[in-house]
């Protein structure tokens, strides 16, 4: 065998694990098409923070209104994007050196499974002992007339100016964050949902509080919607051409580029119409896809070893492998019932390397926190709230925790939180609104996974001002039932 692991992609999923398993003497192979570190470092999250931070900045300054604030903080787009570009066209020369640092070898070009220990890249063939799926997930892009003028997760994140009205599709993660940053930045959009709720994995509660705040900023809500054409008013030159972005990241090898970059990714003026079965029909500049992600595995040979999938991924077992022994999905590509999410692709990504060490029984999982990044953000961690509430095993109770003295110094009064415990008082879920969501929901995870109870937290000394040691110490009326 040429080598002992061989990985479909260079993502999380796969190169967290991968070191460990060089560190202990395998030979590991990592196969990647595109930019080194996958979607999130390059076209996701990492692009996401980057360019949301300075309108999060923007919503806390405008708490001071007429209470200390003098002139607008104003976000300039143009200068943030060139900003972000610098900053991730880093990542793929970074992770690059950190395959080499770690002893991994790499293969350009796209992986393709032959049999059950083949792996084939261009002409080249690699013969391994175990094989790991680990291609992710991709934006989810209707099969409707006109089609091609739709843009996704990528575009946005890389577009030159933002459209002066969006139309958004889906109301997910994608759909609702960037809502919220066409919101603050005064912009408008519409956003046509196809069922009855936005954000459904949050606590509806919280996401209704966002839904009026983004009302209130010209962002448009259509609920029970399906779109079937998006039409284009505009003459648009070859709209489904790709062109290769030589300015922005590559790999160590100089013929490889990011082939995501889309040559007419901008907004047109009133440039698209999108209509949808009940007859609403909606005009804007920019119209983006953001319903959701499927599997990525299209074309990486899974019928020559009978493995199939579904949308959401490869089907696993309880240690990651699929119904061929010697081959294991990790990452958003398997299909395992958990949320898609990088730091549970991490978690996969280590176990595996356990695993195919030896050293691992079947996979488990702590808690899991989820964020939604909207201004002001939602988070949920445990036991949700709707499950709470339908059952006798469990209280829940509402932590305001954002009317404290401590936070009025920052003017915000809104932060609050739906804390659950069970017949034992024991913290197993929590729900979150507030404008640093995610770290009180990290907060809650620690004490979740590690059953601190009650009266321990009671005990504890924590440094204040601050949002966590007030909605900390509110915890006391639970404990003490005030």
């Amino acid at each position: 065998m040429d080598y002992d692991v061989i990985y479909i992609g260079s993502g999380n999923a796969a190169w967290q694990g991968g070191r460990f398993l060089r560190k202990a003497g395998l030979k590991i192979l990592i196969i990647e098409e595109s930019l080194y570190g996958g979607a999130c470092a390059n076209r996701g999250c990492n692009s996401k923070a980057l360019l949301d931070a300075p309108y999060e900045i923007k919503a806390l300054a405008d708490n001071f209104e007429g209470v200390g604030k003098a002139g607008n903080f104003e976000v300039d787009w143009p200068s943030l994007m060139k900003f972000k570009r610098k900053r991730i066209a880093n990542m793929a020369p970074f992770l690059d050196g950190k395959f080499e640092e770690y002893d991994l070898d790499v293969a350009h070009g796209k992986g393709v499974i032959i049999d059950e220990h083949t792996v084939q890249v261009g002409e080249k063939q690699f013969t391994t002992d175990k094989i790991v799926i680990a291609t992710g997930l991709k934006p989810v892009i209707p099969d409707i007339k006109g089609k091609e003028y739709l843009h996704d997760s990528t575009d946005y994140l890389d577009i030159d100016e933002l459209p002066e009205h969006a139309i958004i599709i889906g109301a997910g993660f994608v759909g609702m964050e960037f809502a919220s940053i066409l919101a603050e930045a005064g912009h408008s959009a519409d956003v046509i949902i196809r069922g009855n709720m936005a954000l459904k994995y949050f606590h509806q509660p919280y996401v209704e509080k966002v839904i009026e705040i983004l009302k209130e900023k010209n962002i448009r809500f259509h609920f029970n919607q399906t779109v079937n054409e998006v039409i284009s008013k505009v003459e648009i030159e070859n709209p489904t051409e790709k062109v290769l972005n030589v300015t922005s990241a590559q790999n160590s090898d100089e013929f490889l580029r990011d082939p995501e970059a889309k040559i007419n990714n901008r907004a047109y003026e009133n440039g698209f119409t999108v209509k949808c079965d009940s007859g609403l029909t909606l005009t804007g500049d920019y119209v983006v896809a953001a319903m959701g992600r499927t599997a990525n595995v299209e074309d990486i040979g899974l019928e020559n070893v009978g493995l199939t999938y579904t949308s959401k991924g490869v089907k696993v077992n309880g240690h990651l492998q699929t119904e061929v022994p010697n081959i294991y999905a990790s990452g958003d590509v398997a299909d395992t019932g958990i949320p898609k999410l990088v730091t549970v692709a991490i978690h996969h990504s280590k176990y595996l390397a356990k695993e195919l060490l030896g050293e691992a029984d079947e996979i488990t999982y702590p808690v899991v926190p989820a964020v939604a990044f909207t201004i002001p953000r939602i988070a949920t961690v445990g036991v949700p709230a709707y499950v709470a509430e339908k059952s006798d095993e469990y209280d829940v109770h509402q932590i305001r925790y954002g009317n404290s003295y401590s936070l009025e110094l920052k003017n915000d009064t809104t932060a609050e939180a739906k804390v659950i415990v069970d017949k034992d008082l024991q913290i197993v879920g929590a729900e979150i609104y507030a404008a640093d969501a995610e770290n009180v929901a990290n907060m809650f995870a620690f004490i979740i996974n590690k059953k601190i109870t009650l009266e321990e937290l009671d005990y504890m000394i924590y440094a204040f001002p601050s949002s966590s040691s007030v909605c900390l110490y509110k915890l006391h009326n639970i404990h003490y039932d005030l």
